[in-house]
């Protein structure tokens, strides 16, 4: 079976928009559960509700696969499901290492979702020596002075990190220059990586801030909707939610008891 570090994905060589490639991973995990339940054709329209996108966008997407369909039959889902996961590269075996065995390395480690997409946690590794040896989700840790020894011998080219943000840098630094051309950063920092090496971040974090706008921007409009225009009591000044300040009053900081990023 070809990995990772001899065969890439034919995406970019294609000319497929970044934005269309983004939603192949929805279209593929929406046509592997018709699969699942041996659905054999499916429209554009009951796709893209599946997928959350409209029908227009879905056979845009799709036309820069080549598959447009058959009128009044729709997509054959079998079909799909391979080409689009070959498009994604996941017809190979994708070895991943994952750096920082903490709460949240640990969680990743036991994920069953990436076997069966396409991806093998071919290594787990940490900093502690106390760590080292230490079965997690089957695997032994690895301690990180081995991280390029690793990453040459299992051929990787995707490299996970959950690691502390202060240290984030320099393992992607060492990432990089043992070969490393993908990385996944759970890390709560922003990483700077040479031309040639992509890197897709990850903060659970900045999902809850953006969700807690939107609480806090429904709970202003429910006020406004209680208070009527004729009061003149809502002034639409923004107001903090109870769980933003602590008992004595104050607001908790951004690094407050809230771990920057949270476990799956």
């Amino acid at each position: 079976m070809a990995t990772g570090r001899t065969h890439r994905p034919a995406t970019r060589s294609r000319g497929i928009p970044e934005a269309t490639v983004a939603r192949l991973p929805l279209y593929l995990r929406a046509l592997t559960a018709l699969s699942e339940r041996s659905v054999p054709t499916v429209s554009s329209e009951e796709l893209a509700a599946a997928a959350g996108v409209n029908s227009a966008k879905l056979r845009k997407d799709f036309s820069y696969l080549g598959s447009y369909g058959t009128r009044g039959v729709g997509y054959d889902v079998e079909y799909l499901v391979y080409q689009i996961s070959r498009e994604l590269g996941l017809t190979q075996d994708w070895p991943v290492v994952i750096v920082g065995i903490g709460n949240l390395g640990a969680a990743l480690a036991g994920y069953g979702g990436f076997a069966s997409r396409g991806f093998r946690v071919a290594a787990l590794i940490d900093a502690d020596p106390a760590m080292t040896g230490k079965p997690v989700a089957g695997i032994p840790v690895q301690h990180s002075d081995d991280l390029e020894k690793i990453i040459n011998e299992d051929g990787v080219s995707i490299g996970v990190i959950a690691t502390p943000a202060g240290v984030a840098q320099q393992v992607c630094d060492r990432l990089v220059a043992a070969g490393v051309t993908s990385i996944l950063n759970f890390a709560p920092t922003v990483l700077s990586v040479p031309d040639g090496v992509d890197v897709r971040k990850v903060d659970l974090s900045i999902e809850l801030q953006i969700l807690a706008f939107h609480e806090q921007r429904k709970a202003g409009e429910e006020a406004g909707a209680e208070s009527g225009p004729e009061t003149g009591t809502d002034t639409g000044a923004p107001t903090a939610p109870p769980a933003a300040r602590t008992a004595g009053g104050s607001r908790k900081g951004p690094d407050g008891d809230v771990p920057a990023v949270m476990p799956a």
